[in-house]
């Protein structure tokens, strides 16, 4: 029986006077016995303290207990606060008047949890926590302090001012330790007209912004006219690729690109767009018009033609350290193809297949990791696998589902999005490319045949099978409307098949166009899976058993997250944290992010959620309304839990990385949580230096 909140409120206090009492060692790190694969190289993190001022005044700390701690490794916590006046008045003038400097807040070292509630901080002056970690009795180092500044309101985010330009919206964001302090910054997509590859029209020209979480900019990637603005275009991955302890940022540029130090990729005169009267006659219904010509598509501020670019940028400055072309190219012997050619290589010639692109970061040696950047999926695709080392950026691997006739199997299984994962237990990772399979090495694993979708969950999903299991829904209308299947063969574990076509709009004639696959209902073994459109309603246990006639309403389809200290999932849409509540069949709202707002329409989601302050629990990241502010929402309900950052387990980590791609889906650690299941092992890496 999960213990309730009010239960986990007698916990609040019991934090500061726990007793040293023995710890339970944690399970051993998987892959350290002899001719194990070795260690992968994850990024160096701090503490992550974070300090939330509650509206009863009092301050709720949590910190992260990392990857490579031992089990035993307790902590203390200390509160410097800042001078002020010897007479105080305000709400909290009835405390205890604290005295300047730094104190020790713990009796005894923290060993049950990373969490503390601290009702004596006097608010109304400079208020610094940060902690030491305790091993043997001996403490060590100190963290990077958090500071709450003099008269901190009480608010349950952080407040991360943007310098957002006229015209701009804040967008998808993605986070990376930029400048190797150990601790997170903000890599954050402005766009100002974007649009969907099946439509016509000139876009903005999309910016890439580094922001510390104190709002300093430090610095702006201008991509130019020549990429294209919208969901599909600009995949953007920051990842710390050579194991030096900062973090880079890659993706595709064009003539016109600007760094952040001011300086131009290619020809910065060159303007790549197709003119306003431009057309194409096509066969394709999607984006297209019917004229007295017949089928055409506009093309009108399409790119289809001019040179085309990787790059690779400092973390710390924005600069661009390599540019190589991009691989594969629209067409294999020309940078200006003919309508022609380009039909010949992706069934269509304006762009809406050809500039699809996808990206992600996965360990294909099972040590470090590497670039993999794609491009198409309904019909041709292709994946280049890059490797970032001592300042040389060179091909891995190519994948091609064209190029020869085995290969063809994996044409129209990619989805609107990808994940990573070591799905065949060989200690290194494959790319999860839909119904497809991609295999470490950069030939196929195995291809379904079930064709492209749009949602798409890897992770542990159903705890009797080995192994992992991928959760997808097809697009197409078929059999596989929903699906579970075993990760490392293909083998289908069970699939609801879709009821009805949609009957209007975008996705008329299709299949369903959202699932998600999470542990929500404590009766049930394993993740509940359910998918939304093309009549496909109730929810499904992880054996495929529809339980729930109907979907209640107001019940996300979109992201899910850990944030009220249990080990089920919460659900995330839009602006709101909501629980399934299994005993009324209802949900019941957490948290609502006033003055917030999602973004990608429809899709309803945030700039990025992922674990990065404070204990295991997953923090989420919105803008605001006016596009002013980014908010970081942290949760300050007390856990009995301790467990590793999310972000030192491989496959979630990779999954943070991949979120911005085209459809934004929701991270999964690699291991699964629940009550009955036991605590995941410590994970088998070393961090790269500081």
């Amino acid at each position: 029986m999960r213990p309730s909140l009010l239960a986990l409120s007698f916990l609040l206090v019991a934090q500061a006077s726990l007793p040293a009492s023995p710890v339970p060692a944690a399970p051993p790190i998987a892959g350290t016995e002899a001719g194990a694969t070795p260690a992968r190289v994850m990024e160096y993190l701090g503490r992550g303290v974070v300090a939330v001022h509650q509206p009863d005044g009092a301050v709720f700390i949590s910190w992260r207990l990392l990857g490579t701690d031992q089990a035993d490794t307790a902590f203390n916590l200390y509160r410097t606060t800042g001078a002020g006046p010897t007479t105080e008045t305000g709400p909290f003038s009835s405390r205890p008047d604290p005295v300047a400097g730094t104190i020790k807040l713990n009796a005894a070292p923290l060993v049950a949890g990373t969490w503390f509630l601290d009702p004596g901080a006097s608010l109304q002056r400079e208020t610094t926590y940060f902690v030491r970690p305790v091993l043997a009795g001996q403490e060590g180092a100190p963290s990077t302090a958090f500071t709450l500044r003099a008269d901190t309101p009480p608010q349950p985010y952080l407040s991360i001012p943007l310098q957002t330009p006229v015209g701009y919206t804040p967008g998808d964001a993605s986070a990376g330790d930029l400048d190797g302090d150990g601790e997170y910054e903000i890599v954050l997509k402005q766009e100002q007209r974007p649009l969907d590859n099946s439509r016509a029209g000139t876009t903005g020209d999309t910016l890439l912004q580094a922001y510390k979480l104190d709002g300093r900019l430090l610095w702006t990637i201008h991509l130019g006219r020549n990429i294209r603005e919208g969901a599909h275009y600009t995949q953007f991955m920051v990842y710390d690729l050579e194991g030096d302890g900062c973090a880079e940022v890659a993706c595709k540029t064009a003539d016109g690109t600007t760094d952040g130090t001011g300086t131009v990729i290619g020809d910065p005169a060159a303007d790549w767009r197709q003119p306003d009267s431009a057309t194409v006659a096509t066969s394709d219904a999607s984006g297209a018009t019917t004229t007295t010509a017949g089928l055409v598509a506009r093309l009108e501020g399409r790119i289809l033609s001019g040179p085309e670019y990787l790059t690779v940028f400092a973390g710390r400055t924005g600069a661009a350290l390599a540019t190589v072309p991009y691989e594969p190219g629209r067409h294999p012997d020309t940078q200006t193809p003919s309508t022609e050619q380009m039909k010949e290589v992706w069934g269509e010639g304006y762009g809406n297949r050809s500039e699809r692109y996808l990206a992600c970061v996965a360990y294909l040696d099972g040590e470090h990791p590497s670039l993999v950047m794609c491009r198409g999926y309904y019909t041709r695709a292709v994946l280049a696998a890059w490797d970032w080392r001592d300042g040389q950026l060179t091909r891995r691997w190519l994948f091609d589902s064209d190029a020869f006739a085995a290969n063809r199997a994996y044409r129209g299984q990619g989805n609107h999005s990808l994940s990573v994962a070591d799905v065949d237990d060989d200690g290194r990772d494959e790319i999860v490319y839909g119904a497809a399979v991609i295999d470490d090495d950069g030939s196929g694993l195995y291809s379904t045949g079930w064709g492209h979708g749009d949602a798409l969950h890897v992770g542990d999903l159903v705890p009797e099978n080995p192994g992992l299991e991928i959760f997808d829904i097809q697009e197409r209308f078929d059999q596989q409307g929903l699906s579970l299947r075993d990760a490392r063969t293909g083998r289908p574990l069970f699939a609801i098949p879709s009821v009805k076509a949609d009957a209007s709009g975008g996705d008329k004639g299709e299949g369903p166009g959202r699932g998600n696959a999470f542990n929500i209902d404590p009766r049930f073994p394993g993740a509940e899976c359910w998918a939304a459109g093309s009549g496909m309603d109730g929810l499904y246990t992880a054996q495929g058993e529809r339980f729930l006639e109907h979907r209640p309403r107001g019940f996300p389809t979109n992201f899910g997250l850990l944030w009220d200290g249990d080990l089920l999932h919460e659900l995330l849409d839009q602006n709101r944290i909501v629980k399934w509540n299994w005993r009324n069949g209802a949900v019941d709202p957490l948290l609502i992010a006033h003055s917030c707002i999602a973004n990608n329409s429809t899709k309803a989601t945030p700039a990025l959620s992922a674990d990065l302050l404070g204990d295991w629990r997953e923090e989420v990241l919105w803008r605001t309304r006016d596009n002013r502010e980014l908010r970081l929402y942290t949760s300050t309900i007390p856990t009995p839990y301790r467990l590793v950052t999310l972000m030192h387990d491989a496959v979630y980590r990779l999954a943070v990385a991949w979120q911005n791609t085209a459809y934004n889906q929701p991270p999964h650690p690699s291991f699964y949580l629940d009550e009955s299941a036991p605590l995941p092992p410590r994970p088998a890496i070393r961090v790269a230096n500081p």
